[in-house]
């Protein structure tokens, strides 16, 4: 069962998910809180306050397990091969945004995932 995580494409894939996973419950988390206020201090403490949030701790510490994935994946891979496979977070991070988060498809953002698209399939293809 625990072999198919040695396979460092495994990790590059579990370092990709847990990426996109921190970024969106981050922001799902803080879109509940509203904007910063103005004054600095004020500032400070609602930035303080998230980290009360169990889910917006659950995003740094995916953060962190995902680099551990990825330097595992870096000891028996190029980076050339790996970071193609990387480059889906933003792919990733519109889908969800859109049907996650309810954010807007807008013609720059859907031109832009299919340049990212396109760069890929370039960059391993060439």
């Amino acid at each position: 069962m625990f072999k198919i995580f040695s396979n460092p494409y495994i990790h590059v894939i579990m370092c990709l998910i847990l990426t996109v996973y921190g970024q969106i419950i981050i922001k799902n988390r803080i879109n509940l809180y509203g904007a910063l206020p103005d004054g600095f201090f004020e500032k400070i403490t609602k930035i303080l306050k998230f980290f009360y949030d169990p889910l917006i701790i659950s995003g740094f510490v995916s953060a962190f397990i995902a680099s551990l994935f990825w330097m595992s994946a870096m000891t028996s891979l190029n980076i050339t091969r790996a970071y193609p496979i990387m480059a889906f977070a933003p792919l990733l991070v519109l889908f969800f945004g859109i049907f996650a988060l309810n954010e807007a498809l807008t013609w720059g953002k859907l031109l832009g995932g299919i340049l990212v698209l396109i760069g890929i399939i370039l960059s391993v293809r060439f």
